[in-house]
C-alpha cells in the first residue's frame, strides 16, 4: 500500500483508499466480521456479483458528466483489473465486473489519478447524483442545472450525516419541466424553476421504485438554489434518525414518508435546522466551468448511404442552445460498450468536439458541442465504431439492468430478452425507430434497477411453475407507465405474467392494438382510457402454462436450461447487528469526532459523536434482545430499560442528552461537550457490560 502514499496527491482519498485495503487484510485473516466488510466495501463502490470469488465495481460519475481523459482512464482500468467491457447504469454510472477482491485498492488509486470516484456509488448512503443529459445545452432549460448537482454532490461526498443510513439515498436534477431527471421517482428531486428573476427548484421528496413503487410529493413548488444544500441537510438527518433499519423491505425514505405524512415530516426538518450549520449555501453556478468546443476546421467526407445518415439525423441529433451546435445521442444497446471503443470515442470528441460526454439515464451517451457543419464527419467516424445506430431514445431503444448475466438478484434475463424486443421492433414496426412517445424497460428481478415499473410498455423478470411442477423463466407484462412532466408521472400496472418466451408475442399484441385504436393518443393516455382489464383480456391466454415446449424452458441469450438461483442481495448494504462491532464502532465514531473538532469541522464532529451515542445505546438493547429499527425507537427504549431503571445514571434523560444535537447550534463549546457525552456513555456502557458478563459467568 507504500504506493497509494506516494502516488495519491490528495490525503482525504489516500486514507479512504488505504483504509480499503487495511479492511480487506483484516477480512481476509478473519479479524473482521463479513458482514460489517459488506457494508464497508459496499460504500467504496465494491459490489458482490452472481459469480462467487469475484467484484463489480461502480464508478461513480456525478450526472452523467465524463472528460476525455477520464474515460481513457476508465478504460485503462476495465482493460487491466475486469474485461475490458464497460457498462452504462441507468444512474449515469459506469459498472466493470470479474474484479479480484484484492486488487480493488489499487484499481481505486489508477481511477483517482484522473478524479474518478468509487465513493459512496454503493451502499446505505447518498448515491450518484443524476441530471438531464442535456444540462448546459438544452434549448428550454431556464438555467444549466450541471453546478448545482456538482455543488451538492461534493457537499454530501464523505459527510459524516450520510454514511451508515438505513437505505439509499437518491437524488436527481432536471433541467426543464419535461424533468428527464425524473424527479418523481427519487428520494429527492429537483426541477429547474426561475421566480421573480430568483434561481431555485421545485422540490419532490419521498419518490421511489422497487416492488412498491410510491410517487414522490411536492415538499417545495419553489425553493431559492441557496437553500437546496440545507434542506437536504435536514432531511438526511431525519432519514437517518427515523427511517427503518431492521427490515430492509420497508427502510427506504418513502415507507418513512407514508408512515409520518409530509407535514409532519416538514415539521422534523424545522426542527433540525438549528444544527444545521450553513442556514443558506450560496452556490457559484459562475465559477462552474463548462467545457469548451475546440475550434476546428471540417474535414470534408463523402456520405455513401445517404438515407440512413438522413434517417439517424432525424433521430439521433438533439438541438443545443448554443447557436451553431448540436449534440449527438449514441444508442447503446444495454448500455454496454468495450474500451476499444471507448478510446477511439474519448478521441474523437477530443479533437472534434469539448472534450466530454454525458451518460444518460436510458444508458447511452450523449455528444454535446458538435459543430452543425462537422456532423457528417462524425458520422462517418462514430461508424467505424458501430455508433451510429438510429433510434435514439426511441422506442427501440430499450432499457434493461444486467439481470442474470451477473446481479445476484436476477431472476431471468434482462439483456436477452431486451436485445430480442429491440430485433422485434426493428424488423416487424420499423415506423417506431422515430417513435420517441413509446417507452420500454426490463428488470431482471422486482427490486426495478431497469426502472419497468415507470415504462410505457414494462417487462419484470419472474418465474412460472407448470402443473408438473416445472420451472420456466417468466416476465410480468407491465402497462401504462410513464413520465407527464413538472414532477408528475404514473406508474405501470402488473397486468400478465408470461414465460419468457412469449415476451416478443406480448409486446406485438400491445403495439398492434396501439396502431389501430389509440388514435393519435400518446401512449399513458391510450392506455388509461382502455383500462387494464383490457389489455387482461387480449394477453390472458399467453399466461397458460399447461403447453410449454422444451423451448420455453431456455431463457433469452442461454444455450442450458433454465435454472432459478438467487443471491443475497447488496442494493442497500447490510445491517450491523454485532454487539461487540458496535462497541468498536463507536470507539471509532468518537476519534472521527476528535479529529473533526481539531479541524474546526464542528459539525460533522457532532454527527460522529452522535452516531456513537447511538451506537452505544443499540449495542446495549441488542444485548438485552430489544428491537432496533430507528434511531428514533433505539433512543427511547434505551431511556425506559437503562436510564428510568437506575441501571445506567446520566443526570438526565438518554433522549434530553442525544437531542441536543437539534437544540444547539454546532458552535466549538456544544462540540466539546457533545463528544465528552458520548465518550462518557460508552465508558459507562462497557463497564456495566463487563459487569453483567462477570456475573453470568459466575452464575454458571
Amino acid at each position: 500500500m507504500q504506493s497509494f502514499r506516494t502516488e495519491i496527491e490528495n490525503p482525504v482519498v489516500e486514507k479512504d483508499i488505504i483504509e480499503l485495503a487495511d479492511k480487506i487484510a483484516a477480512f481476509n485473516n478473519l479479524q473482521i466480521d463479513e458482514e460489517k466488510f459488506r457494508s464497508l466495501r459496499l460504500a467504496r463502490g465494491v459490489y458482490g456479483q452472481r459469480q462467487s470469488g469475484v467484484q463489480m465495481i461502480r464508478i461513480k460519475l456525478p450526472y452523467g458528466k465524463v472528460m476525455s481523459n477520464q474515460l481513457r482512464r476508465i478504460s485503462e482500468v476495465s482493460d487491466e483489473y475486469s474485461r475490458g467491457k464497460l457498462h452504462i447504469t441507468t444512474r449515469q454510472d459506469i459498472q466493470i465486473h470479474y474484479v479480484d477482491l484484492k486488487r480493488t485498492p489499487e484499481l481505486w488509486a489508477e481511477l483517482e489519478r484522473d478524479d474518478v470516484t468509487l465513493r459512496e456509488a454503493c451502499g446505505n448512503v447518498v448515491r450518484n447524483v443524476t441530471a438531464s443529459e442535456t444540462a448546459g445545452i438544452d434549448i428550454n432549460e431556464p438555467f444549466d442545472v450541471s453546478p448545482y448537482a456538482d455543488a451538492l454532490f461534493k457537499f454530501f461526498l464523505r459527510n459524516p450525516i450520510c454514511q451508515e443510513m438505513g437505505r439509499k439515498f437518491k437524488v436527481s436534477f432536471s433541467a426543464t419541466d419535461e424533468d428527464t431527471g425524473l424527479s418523481y421517482l427519487n428520494d429527492l428531486g429537483y426541477i429547474a424553476k426561475i421566480r421573480n428573476g430568483v434561481s431555485g427548484f421545485k422540490v419532490m421528496v419521498a419518490g421511489g421504485l422497487g416492488s412498491q413503487p410510491r410517487h414522490a410529493e411536492v415538499l417545495y413548488d419553489f425553493l431559492p438554489a441557496d437553500k437546496i444544500i440545507p434542506v437536504m441537510e435536514g432531511v438526511l438527518r431525519v432519514f437517518d434518525r427515523f427511517g427503518e433499519r431492521k427490515s430492509r423491505a420497508k427502510a427506504r425514505m418513502k415507507f418513512l414518508l407514508k408512515e409520518i405524512g409530509l407535514e409532519a415530516f416538514r415539521n422534523l426538518i424545522e426542527e433540525e435546522q438549528k444544527a444545521i450549520e450553513f442556514k443558506t449555501v450560496a452556490i457559484d453556478a459562475a465559477s462552474y466551468v463548462p467545457s469548451e468546443p475546440v475550434i476546428v476546421k471540417a474535414p470534408k467526407v463523402e456520405i455513401k448511404e445517404v438515407a440512413a445518415f438522413d434517417l439517424w439525423k432525424s433521430t439521433n441529433l438533439i438541438p443545443q442552445k448554443q447557436k451553431g451546435f448540436v449534440a449527438i445521442g449514441i444508442k447503446v444497446l444495454l448500455g454496454d460498450f468495450y474500451t476499444d471503443k471507448a478510446r477511439l470515442l474519448a478521441d474523437l470528441v477530443e479533437t472534434y468536439a469539448a472534450g466530454e460526454i454525458r451518460l444518460t439515464l436510458r444508458q447511452n451517451i450523449v455528444i454535446p458541442f458538435v459543430k452543425e457543419d462537422i456532423v457528417p464527419f462524425f458520422y462517418t467516424e462514430l461508424d467505424k465504431l458501430g455508433f451510429v445506430e438510429p433510434g435514439y431514445n426511441k422506442a427501440v431503444d430499450i432499457t434493461a439492468c444486467p439481470g442474470t448475466d451477473t446481479c445476484n438478484l436476477g431472476i431471468a434475463s434482462s439483456t436477452g430478452i431486451a436485445a430480442e424486443l429491440e430485433r422485434v421492433i426493428a424488423a416487424e414496426y420499423p415506423q417506431y425507430l422515430e417513435n420517441s412517445d413509446l417507452v420500454i424497460k426490463i428488470s431482471g428481478c422486482m427490486n426495478a434497477c431497469g426502472q419497468h415499473n415507470m415504462a410505457n410498455i414494462g417487462f419484470q423478470g419472474m418465474t412460472v411453475r407448470t402443473p408438473e411442477k416445472l420451472v420456466a423463466p417468466a416476465l410480468q407484462v407491465l402497462l401504462g407507465g410513464g413520465n407527464l412532466g413538472n414532477g408528475n408521472g404514473a406508474f405501470a400496472d402488473k397486468v400478465v405474467k408470461v414465460p419468457s418466451k412469449r415476451g416478443p408475442e406480448a409486446l406485438r399484441r400491445v403495439l398492434n392494438d396501439f396502431e389501430a385504436n389509440a388514435n393519435g393518443k400518446p401512449f399513458v393516455a391510450y392506455y388509461k382510457e382502455k383500462g387494464e382489464k383490457y389489455f387482461y383480456n387480449f394477453l390472458n391466454d399467453l399466461q397458460d402454462v399447461s403447453n410449454l415446449t422444451q423451448v420455453d424452458f431456455i431463457d433469452w441469450g442461454e444455450e442450458g436450461k433454465y435454472v432459478k438461483e438467487i443471491g443475497i442481495g447488496e442494493c442497500a448494504g447490510v445491517v450491523i447487528d454485532l454487539i461487540a462491532t458496535l462497541f468498536l464502532e463507536s470507539e471509532e465514531k468518537i476519534e472521527n469526532a476528535r479529529e473533526a473538532f481539531e479541524n474546526e469541522v464542528y459539525s460533522g464532529a457532532i454527527y460522529y459523536a452522535y452516531q456513537s451515542l447511538v451506537n452505544t445505546s443499540k449495542a446495549m438493547l441488542l444485548a438485552e434482545n430489544k428491537k432496533t429499527n430507528t434511531h428514533a425507537s433505539i433512543i427511547a427504549q434505551f431511556d425506559e430499560f437503562f436510564v428510568a431503571s437506575g441501571k445506567i445514571e446520566l443526570n438526565t434523560t438518554f433522549s434530553e442528552l442525544i437531542y441536543q444535537i437539534n437544540k444547539n447550534t454546532p458552535n466549538k463549546e456544544f462540540c466539546s461537550q457533545y463528544i465528552n457525552d458520548s465518550e462518557n456513555l460508552l465508558q459507562k456502557a462497557q463497564r456495566f457490560r463487563a459487569l453483567s458478563n462477570t456475573f453470568v459467568k459466575s452464575v454458571i
